[in-house]
């Protein structure tokens, strides 16, 4: 039956089952073999700045918020926005991405900035599409038929080839008396992305029902299975999964960075 629930480990066999459930106190277990040594945090005076304090993602995608670990920020504090994404799909990819991330970051932030938890340091959002060559915005699939569908189109249309863009929004308050008060940075990211056009319309039903794509924008997740849909990229991979790291950390450290303070003591930093 298609409701039917995969156990998440084998039945023990009718001889495990033979066996006592608890050895004996006298059994000697070998020690746990250590796991592999984790790189140390990177030493940046940004993160060093926020590290500690109220770092708000306006995203519930563990994705994004696994990337950020990889630089060291793991105490997130997640705050999805819940904004409706009803921005004109007239518009180009670009700006359509832009629009709908910096209206998340700034509703989080307004939400939370006398919040009884303290204004947050940075509040971080971020918003994916996928684009078809002809610059048709791709969202999440909202059915098996629609998500099937998308698929196809992607794989058929321009020899494969489609982009990602992600938008990322920083919004930080500033310590002084500045108008508007708050330091805002964005930047948008493209990557063209090419399916392989052997890919069979069995092997997408197939990924289909998996359901790993069905909340992601465009409808596959380059960093799990769907990678078997993708002969190359060009541009950066994590862009593509949901957030392009080297610009955030980019964004993070020209918003917590007083924009008062000189320009050769920012490059010092």
């Amino acid at each position: 039956m298609s409701d039917q629930k995969i156990p998440l480990e084998a039945p023990p066999s009718y001889d495990d089952a033979a066996q006592p459930l608890v050895q004996p106190a006298t059994t000697t277990q070998a020690p746990p073999r250590p796991g592999p040594r984790l790189p140390l945090p990177l030493d940046l005076p940004a993160l060093n700045i926020i590290r500690g304090k109220r770092v708000i993602l306006a995203s519930a995608s563990p994705r994004r918020r696994q990337l950020l670990a990889q630089i060291g920020l793991n105490d997130l504090e997640i705050i999805p926005s819940t904004l409706p994404e009803d921005r004109d799909k007239s518009l180009a990819p670009f700006e359509y991405v832009l629009q709908t991330a910096e209206a998340k970051c700034r509703h989080i932030y307004t939400t939370e900035i006398d919040s009884p938890k303290g204004e947050p340091t940075i509040v971080i959002a971020a918003d994916t599409v996928v684009s078809t060559h002809m610059g048709q915005i791709l969202e999440k699939p909202r059915s098996e038929k629609e998500h099937v569908a998308m698929l196809k189109m992607l794989r058929d249309q321009n020899n494969g080839w489609h982009k990602v863009y992600t938008a990322v929004v920083c919004m930080a308050p500033l310590e002084t008396l500045m108008d508007p008060g708050y330091a805002m940075e964005t930047h948008v990211e493209e990557t063209a992305v090419k399916f392989d056009q052997n890919v069979t319309d069995e092997l997408i039903v197939s990924y289909v029902r998996t359901r790993e794509g069905a909340d992601k924008a465009g409808g596959y997740g380059i960093q799990g299975v769907g990678s078997i849909l993708v002969e190359k990229i060009d541009g950066t991979f994590d862009n593509v999964v949901g957030l392009p790291l080297r610009a955030t950390l980019m964004l993070i450290e020209k918003c917590v960075v007083d924009p008062a303070m000189p320009d050769e003591v920012q490059e010092a930093l």
